[in-house]
């Protein structure tokens, strides 16, 4: 019932819910996947993109303009000079037309279709969900069947007419980055998900249930300018990396920033020490981020790496320490726990950093 971590399976639903879409993912209509038991996180995801999908089809599927380029008898949009030229050439009584049609056949539909394809196909789903994601697939006859390695997921843009596709194309995101492994039959493999994924998702996770379940605490992925002394040169400040906080937390003048980290292995050993300790580069960052937001020295920001737990026998739990007078710590989130137990550990953290 886990995925990588000891994670249980169905903590990954919650975690979607509250990164992508938590109103939908609580709808009546997924309160039979919430209630389910999986043996494979991609059944999950197929069991979530069957319910989703099944809704958007009756809804119609999103249309868009798509440009198109067609030899026909008669004229549509404009003409492709060169192109009609050529049929010319060649005694051909067509015309070479441009033009765009309202579709179906566009981006978000096409990963629809392939991340259905896919899982329908790999092992790890169960045959009754592969059956009902292929009556799905039925309804997407007029769109193209791409290749999953050439997605272009930086065109993907929602507004009001695709809001509803935003939850499922990250679902399909998760499902394409974390396979895909051809074997000689041509069948398909499903990986373990990726812990770059995962780290992703987790970092999401974090700041958006703060945002939903914490409104008296300012949430977002703030941006640390770096604390300048005195006036930089230009040309040298704009060779400075960028600091983006996962997570920033405000009350008032109160701030905590949340460094969201998932490794296989919190605690590392140096070379000329036989202790574990934590990872040089992580305190180095989340120093770096508090001292430069803290502009004034008050004190009044503080920074805390979050790990998701992994199976180690030693992992940061202790009192937060002070250095240079802002408060600095480092904690587990269990993610193997059921999710009340989870959303409690991330309460404590509120309540510890915000007192009432």
């Amino acid at each position: 019932m886990t995925v990588d971590k000891g994670i249980f399976i169905k903590n990954i639903y919650y975690m979607l819910s509250y990164a992508f879409d938590i109103k939908r993912l609580r709808k009546e209509d997924y309160k039979r996947v919430a209630g389910e038991e999986f043996d494979n996180i991609y059944d999950l995801f197929a069991a979530i993109l069957e319910k989703g999908v099944s809704q958007q089809i009756k809804q119609g599927l999103y249309r868009e303009y798509v440009p198109m380029q067609e030899e026909l008898t008669v004229m549509r949009g404009k003409p492709d000079i060169s192109e009609t030229m050529r049929l010319r050439v060649q005694r051909k009584t067509k015309l070479a037309c441009r033009f765009d049609e309202f579709s179906q056949d566009n981006l978000y539909n096409q990963i629809l279709k392939i991340t259905l394809y896919l899982l329908a196909r790999a092992d790890g789903v169960s045959e009754e969900r592969k059956k009902a994601l292929r009556r799905l697939s039925v309804y997407f006859g007029d769109v193209s069947l791409i290749q999953p390695r050439n997605i272009a997921w930086d065109r993907i843009m929602y507004q009001r007419g695709n809001r509803g596709y935003e939850l499922l194309l990250n679902i399909c995101r998760l499902v394409i980055t974390g396979l895909l492994q051809t074997t000689e039959d041509g069948s398909y493999k499903l990986l373990s998900l990726t812990d770059e994924n995962m780290a992703k998702l987790y970092e999401k996770f974090i700041l958006e249930y703060y945002k939903q379940e914490h409104h008296e605490l300012d949430a977002k992925a703030a941006q640390v300018k770096w604390n300048f002394t005195a006036e930089p040169d230009k040309k040298m400040a704009d060779h400075l990396p960028q600091m983006n906080t996962d997570v920033t937390l405000q009350k008032g003048d109160k701030k905590l920033i949340i460094d969201a980290k998932y490794y296989s292995k919190i605690l590392v050993k140096n070379y000329s020490d036989s202790k574990e300790k934590l990872r040089s580069a992580h305190m180095y960052q989340i120093f770096a981020y508090v001292k430069n937001m803290d502009t004034d020295n008050t004190g009044n920001v503080s920074g805390l790496l979050l790990y998701a737990k992994t199976e180690d026998v030693l992992f940061p739990d202790g009192v937060p320490f002070e250095i240079c007078g802002n408060s600095i710590g480092a904690k587990t989130l269990d993610l193997s726990k059921d999710f009340e137990e989870i959303a409690s550990q991330l309460d404590k953290i509120a309540e510890y950093y915000f007192p009432q």
